[in-house]
């Protein structure tokens, strides 16, 4: 039996099954948001803006919905310190359905700094896409959608890895 280092990592999820999980959260964005003209799916920097750039091509191949996707962009180390910037065309938040997505929700910090300028501006809807929900919660963020809920200690590390094909799924370290 091979015997586990701190480098080592235990894949989870395959390439593949990390694709089904994508395109099973965009089948339940479409079922909760079946109603609406367009959603907007804003990515937070990094492998989250990989998963919404994902989210936004399976939903544009199920549903007639119009779907924007627009980055959000800030130092996920110092979120205290930096501002939340917004990259892609530019968009009108008001009376929109907003999905903001991410890789990994483990704390809620990350997110609770990603959801600011969504709650400076009157839109119809606010929801939270995630991969991997790690249920460490330490700020008041829950995923509306979930591809797999994963329990683990607070010291291991989880990784998702969607822009490097090659490397493609998610891992324990």
């Amino acid at each position: 039996m091979p015997v586990s280092t701190p480098t080592s990592r235990h894949q989870i999820l395959t390439s593949e099954q990390t694709r089904q999980k994508i395109r099973r959260i965009a089948y339940e964005v479409y079922e909760q948001n079946f109603e609406e003209q367009g959603i907007i799916v804003a990515g937070v920097t990094g492998e989250g803006y990989q998963f919404a750039r994902r989210l936004v091509e399976e939903l544009q191949a199920i549903s007639p919905l119009n779907v924007q996707l627009v980055g959000l962009n800030f130092d996920k180390e110092v979120p205290h310190q930096s501002s939340v910037e917004f990259n892609g065309d530019a968009i009108t938040l008001e009376n929109q359905v907003i999905i903001v997505a991410d890789d990994v929700l483990n704390t809620g910090r990350t997110l609770a700094f990603a959801l600011q300028p969504f709650l400076k501006v009157r839109i119809k809807k606010l929801q939270v896409a995630v991969i991997i929900d790690r249920s460490h919660h330490r700020f008041p963020v829950s995923a509306d959608y979930v591809g797999y809920s994963l329990s683990t200690t607070i010291n291991e590390h989880v990784e998702v890895i969607l822009s490097d094909t090659d490397n493609e799924g998610v891992y324990l370290k």
